[in-house]
């Protein structure tokens, strides 16, 4: 099971961008970023496999991007023109080769309007 580690969260006007990355320990299949608010089900924001094919939440297509350096396992999400209500913690999800899911501590994104 591979370990994450999240970084690029923080404190945002509305309309502005934030960029966040993922490290895995070591090579996987599928990355991806969800979100969850307090009281809320974790939903997808962004996902994308090792060969490079993407989905994305319907709320954050076209304006959010997620890309991934497989060389240094690690996936990388760009949002730009956030609204208040992304105002969430963001987790970082991986599979592995083997089906093993781990998830990231997580990292909060606050956007104030």
């Amino acid at each position: 099971q591979v370990q994450l580690v999240e970084s690029g969260g923080g404190l945002v006007q509305a309309g502005g961008s934030l960029r966040l990355s993922c490290a895995a320990s070591g090579s996987t299949y599928r990355m991806g970023w969800y979100r969850q608010a307090p009281g809320k089900q974790r939903e997808l924001v962004a996902g994308i496999t090792s060969g490079g094919s993407t989905n994305y939440g319907d709320s954050v297509k076209g304006r959010f991007t997620i890309t991934r350096d497989n060389a240094k396992n690690t996936v990388y999400l760009q949002m730009n023109s956030l609204k208040p209500e992304e105002t969430d913690v963001y987790y970082c999800k991986a599979l592995d080769h083997s089906g093993q899911t781990s998830w990231g501590q997580g990292t909060q994104v606050t956007v104030s309007s």
